[in-house]
């Protein structure tokens, strides 16, 4: 297995089976992260597979491999998940709360939350965790969670995001007071569906400096430090964003405003190849869940930012909610 990264913090386990292409994608994902940003990685996955895709590359010898013969599919929604303990995927999270390192999946979303659970345990007053999504917009970026963890939450664990998401952007961000937003059909107090009326609640009396609600054209505005919203609505934003970037620029490129290199510059900002995924906030551990069509790059930068947030990660619990309240202004 590969030693630990200067810093302290042990090899990134990754989920090498995991994602729409596997080891055809995770392997050099691995290799370009080990030996481009010198951030040690171990596979999880059917090592014969995982020894030949290695050969391809000269990589045999350079990231560690360990054997596991499941495989969980991308249809999984994430209940029969943790029941196969010799899957990548359960046995990847297993061995990173073992050796305490950073744990990445390019496989279903809904599979690596409860197998993460499972294996890290969520940390302390959280009901369920969140994926936490740093967006570039006009002002520099914004958290936005739930980005597709959980799909169907209470107005109590909405209130828990926007905790974990200023929590983020404190430690990720470096924002001192960061402002959160809650997501709604209008900025006006009492609008919005049930579960964001209830919310709005909640998050008023939090130790966080509620802004109130926020659109869908704030997102991307730099109105809010932090967006909140549920992991459905969460999840169908993130990839709106995504598919609008790609047929904005792509309009722009064939009316000839501007370049293509520079064109290609604003898309990268938007692309899992510069972001690396999602980060799951709310567990005992280090987790970030990549996109299921991640290539190389993308998995490659995913395995980065796991092993800068295990430098230091942002806190999730009770106790750091305590010391949030002190330190923040209302």
């Amino acid at each position: 297995m590969a030693g630990e990264r200067p810093g302290g913090v042990p090899p990134v386990v990754l989920d090498a089976m995991g994602g729409d292409h596997g080891p055809a994608e995770t392997v050099p994902g691995a290799l370009s992260a080990c030996r481009e940003h010198g951030v040690p990685v171990t596979l999880v996955g059917r090592a014969e597979e995982l020894h030949r895709e290695l050969g391809r590359y000269g990589g045999l010898g350079e990231v560690g491999v360990v054997h596991a013969d499941g495989v969980v599919p991308m249809a999984e929604r994430g209940a029969g998940a943790a029941a196969q303990r010799t899957s990548s995927l359960m046995a990847g999270c297993e061995l990173a709360r073992r050796t305490g390192g950073p744990f990445v999946s390019a496989g279903s979303s809904g599979a690596v939350v409860t197998c993460a659970v499972r294996a890290f345990g969520r940390g302390e007053g959280v009901v369920r965790p969140a994926l936490a999504v740093a967006l570039p917009t006009l002002t520099g970026s914004t958290v936005l969670i739930d980005a597709g963890g959980t799909a169907d939450p209470t107005p109590e664990m909405l209130a828990r995001f926007a905790l974990l998401g200023a929590s983020y952007a404190r430690a990720v961000l470096g924002v001192a007071d960061p402002s959160a937003g809650l997501l709604s059909i209008g900025a006006e107090p009492g609008k919005g569906n049930r579960l964001v009326r209830e919310a709005a609640v909640r998050l008023a009396n939090l130790p966080v400096r509620f802004h109130g609600n926020v659109e869908g054209h704030d997102v991307l505005a730099g109105v809010v430090d932090v967006v909140v919203t549920d992991g459905f609505t969460g999840n169908v934003v993130l990839k709106n964003i995504e598919g609008c970037v790609r047929t904005t620029l792509e309009l722009v490129a064939r009316a000839g405003i501007a370049p293509p290199e520079r064109l290609a510059e604003v898309a990268r900002l938007y692309t899992a190849d510069t972001h690396g995924g999602a980060a799951l906030l709310g567990l005992n551990g280090t987790v970030v869940v990549a996109h299921g069509s991640s290539a190389a790059t993308a998995i490659a930068r995913a395995c980065v930012v796991a092993a800068d947030l295990a430098a230091g990660s942002p806190p999730v619990s009770d106790r750091d909610v305590r010391t949030a309240r002190s330190s923040s202004a209302r």
